[in-house]
Order: C-alpha cells, then sequence, then structure tokens
C-alpha cells in the first residue's frame, strides 16, 4: 500500500484556469477550465487532432500553454506526476532486465545520486507486486509480450509517481485481454491505493466505465463532468449515436 497523500482531498491537485493550447502561439484549445481532485480518474477522451495529447504534455508542463494556467497544488509540484507515455519499437526493445527498467523510473525523483537506497528498491519491488508481475524481476524486458512490456512501464512510472499517474494510449498495440488487465490495473491503482489517474484514450466504451470525470475534447468547444453527465450529452452522441433514441 502506498503512503498516506500529502494533499487534501477536498482541494483540486490540479487547475487548469482559462487554458488555450497550441503550436507557434496558435491555439487548438481555447479556454478550457478544470480541476481534478485527488483520487480522480480522468479520462480524456474525443476527435482525432483536438488536443488530446497536447493537453497532456501542458499537464506535464513539457509545452508552454498559449494563454491561461496550469497549477499542481501539491509540495512536490510537478514531482508528484509519474508518466506512462506512448510505447514505441524503441522501448519495446530496450536491452535490459524488468528490474533495471522498473528502478530506472526512480531516477530523478529525489535528485541524482548513483546508487539506489534501499527503500527506493523496496518501493520499486513493491510496484512489481502491486502489479502481478514480480515473478519477471530478472526477465528480459524485450523478451515480453506487448501486455507484459506495458505492466512493467506502468510500474516503473508508478516510482516516480507519488500523486498522479498520467498516461498517453496505454493500450495502444495491445490485443483485447491484455488491454482489459491493463484497465483493471488502473481501476485497482485508483480505488484500492487511491491514485489520481489521467488517462487519455480512444478506448471510449472501456475507459469511461473506470472514471469518475470525463473530458471530452472536440473542435468546437469541451465537455467535462462525471460519466453520468457525459452519456446524456451533446459530445456523446459521437460515440454512442443509439443514445439519441433514448
Amino acid at each position: 500500500m502506498r503512503p498516506i497523500s500529502c494533499c487534501d482531498k477536498h482541494q483540486p491537485i490540479l487547475t487548469c484556469d482559462r487554458l488555450s493550447l497550441g503550436y507557434d502561439n496558435r491555439p487548438v484549445l481555447t479556454e478550457l477550465s478544470f480541476q481534478i481532485y485527488p483520487g480522480d480518474y480522468l479520462s480524456i477522451i474525443g476527435e482525432n487532432g483536438a488536443g488530446k495529447s497536447t493537453l497532456m504534455k501542458t499537464l506535464l508542463g513539457l509545452m508552454k500553454p498559449v494563454s491561461g494556467k496550469v497549477t499542481v497544488n501539491c509540495r512536490r509540484g510537478r514531482n508528484c506526476i509519474g508518466y506512462l507515455p506512448q510505447q514505441t519499437q524503441i522501448s519495446r526493445d530496450f536491452p535490459a532486465t524488468v528490474w533495471e527498467v522498473v528502478l530506472s523510473g526512480l531516477l530523478g525523483r529525489n535528485g541524482w545520486h548513483p546508487f539506489f537506497t534501499k527503500k527506493e528498491k523496496a518501493a520499486a519491488m513493491e510496484n512489481l507486486d502491486r502489479l502481478h508481475i514480480a515473478d519477471l524481476k530478472n526477465a528480459s524486458f524485450k523478451n515480453l509480450s506487448g501486455g507484459q512490456q506495458q505492466r512493467v512501464l506502468l510500474a516503473r512510472a508508478l516510482c516516480a509517481a507519488h500523486e498522479i499517474l498520467m498516461l498517453d494510449e496505454p493500450v495502444t498495440g495491445l490485443d483485447a485481454v491484455a488491454s482489459t488487465e491493463l484497465y483493471e490495473a488502473l481501476t485497482e491503482l485508483n480505488r484500492r491505493d487511491g491514485m489520481t489517474i489521467v488517462v487519455v484514450s480512444h478506448d471510449i466504451h472501456n475507459t469511461i466505465l473506470q472514471s469518475t470525470r470525463i473530458l471530452h475534447l472536440g473542435k468546437d468547444g469541451y465537455f467535462f463532468g462525471t460519466p453520468a453527465q457525459y452519456m446524456v450529452s451533446e459530445e456523446a452522441k459521437m460515440f454512442f449515436p443509439s443514445e439519441e433514441n433514448e
């Protein structure tokens, strides 16, 4: 079980205030405002080209907004965030053991140092256990299945995460069984351990089942609210056209 959150559960852990995002000062999203509270599970969905990955990069501090503000209300700032990017073939072929990959998530967490402490190694082992892959500790990462690799990378991201775990299309390239298992792992981390989850996904039907909040980005605006509110919204008709007749 991870340590008790250092954040006030009654205060937003992340706030976007009138955010406009884009490239070369040309916004693809404008006037975006929402709040994420500790323990939320936010799914970011919507049209292709609507700015989902751009928003993720901005939340992570990898891109600056055109205007507006992102506030991370944690004493560690953005260091409270663990990030699982989209997999690439390079990451799939990474020549290291599972243990080495997971431990690398601790690099930079408390400043650079040449050796991992006993406490850090225990945290890495705990994350392997949490994701039920401790038996793969000494296996070669590149020889694992896609689903196993993604669990290893998720354990690595958890080593970096204090409060928030952000994931960009985490089931891309996975088969149906591996995708379901990964979503189940995220749900367990959220509901059992209280980890705040923010996930960009095209897998609309599955991700909605896990979520406490939905952010739908469209070319003409956005929706932010609960899954129940989303299912009766105009934005939901893009993915659930049958709802129009109910």
